[in-house]
């Protein structure tokens, strides 16, 4: 599904050339769940941006499903980030006076799609998160973990192929983000391709494979053994809560 040769991207700063990703060659194949690790500079949201269409590579080729993205103009790569790609970020980026069911609606309102079957999508994604009881409700009456859920509802509403995840449990408790990482392996069971950005060890545990980036070289592409079930990891949590109380 996802392919990179030679992918290099270089910025400049006046007269200065900052090498942010340096020849990496990489393949993802679909219904991976991948956790791109590294400190920060070391080239991983360089890599997600440009995996996402949200930046261009200054050499090399990017390949998504057997098409050179590298070679789309603007248009086109804004169809691509519509059709097969949803993002979840760590701070949520939900409109604040808009309610969750609305918040979710949104990728859909440029694609032609009626607001019929904008609303059904969008139920169906929440519902599919856990927040039927929720939808009405505007992201300042949500926690944390409820606003990553309407996040996650949000990126899944055009069914994308890949879901690209930065940072998506930063702000939460040990708990929710648990659940999170939960969606994102039921996601994963159903085939979805999830390439999840973090600092966390823990958390990369819970995929299949983790690859770490230094100085924009890619020094560590392993496969996790044993993936770490977030649905056993909430039941203890649940229990050690049980016997403080």
């Amino acid at each position: 599904m996802i392919k990179t040769i030679n992918l290099t991207k270089t910025y400049k700063n006046g007269s200065i050339e900052v090498q942010a990703l340096k020849g990496i060659d990489l393949i993802i194949e679909n219904n991976e769940f991948v956790a791109v690790m590294g400190p920060s500079g070391s080239g991983k949201s360089t890599l997600m941006n440009i995996l996402g269409c949200l930046d261009r590579c200054t050499l090399g080729s990017y390949i998504l499903d057997d098409v050179d993205v590298s070679t789309l103009n603007d248009k086109a790569l804004a169809k691509i980030r519509n059709a097969k790609i949803g993002f979840v970020f760590q701070s949520f980026n939900l409109l604040p006076r808009m309610s969750a069911l609305h918040n979710v609606e949104l990728p859909m309102m440029y694609s032609g799609i009626t607001a019929k079957e904008r609303r059904k999508r969008a139920e169906i994604a929440l519902g599919k998160v856990g927040l039927d009881g929720r939808m009405h409700h505007k992201p300042n009456e949500l926690s944390g973990g409820q606003k990553q859920r309407v996040a996650i509802a949000r990126a899944l509403v055009n069914t994308p192929s890949i879901i690209l995840a930065d940072e998506p449990t930063g702000n939460l408790d040990s708990q929710s983000g648990e659940e999170i990482m939960a969606i994102f392996q039921q996601l994963n069971k159903e085939g979805a391709t999830i390439i999840l950005v973090t600092h966390e060890p823990d958390i990369a545990m819970h995929t299949k494979r983790i690859i770490a980036f230094r100085d924009g070289l890619l020094v560590k592409d392993e496969a996790v053994e044993k993936p770490v079930e977030a649905t056993d990891v909430i039941h203890q949590l649940s229990n050690l809560h049980d016997r403080m109380m």
